[in-house]
């Protein structure tokens, strides 16, 4: 399984009136956590849009356990458990600084070309993650 480890501290922008993570941000920072967990094992977006690929999120979800607070340090760990074929999929978990689960949740990226139109993995793509798959903690 690929995995990897992305730090995110609140800021006061992340929260709602009652003071916890306002529910979207997760999503933010999902993503932020996928383009470093992509670059950790050698794919940079940047790149791969400008090869033509494109990972739009197709399917998202979100199990929400517990509330964060302002300033708060998170670890958002994302995990590749699966060699993609037509779609990637890339599962989540947001735990404070005592290791408590906040948020569980998972994203699912069609693989498509520059035109949108869906496409199956690319050989960039499949090599970057099967050569990853190794259970090693990235």
């Amino acid at each position: 399984m690929i995995e990897h480890h992305f730090p995110v501290t609140v800021y006061y922008k992340d929260v709602d009136q009652m003071g916890i993570v306002y529910y979207t941000r997760y999503l933010e920072y999902f993503e932020m956590a996928r383009t470093e967990c992509l670059r950790s094992i050698g794919l940079s977006v940047t790149d791969l849009e400008g090869k033509g690929l494109y990972l739009p999120v197709s399917e998202c979800s979100l199990r929400y356990h517990r509330g964060a607070r302002f300033e708060d340090r998170l670890d958002v760990c994302s995990q590749i458990a699966t060699v993609p074929r037509a779609r990637l999929t890339i599962d989540y978990t947001v735990t404070d600084g005592a290791g408590q689960t906040l948020v569980t949740g998972r994203t699912i990226h069609a693989i498509v070309n520059k035109k949108g139109k869906p496409i199956r993995a690319p050989k960039i793509l499949l090599d970057a993650i099967e050569t990853h798959l190794t259970g090693e903690q990235i």
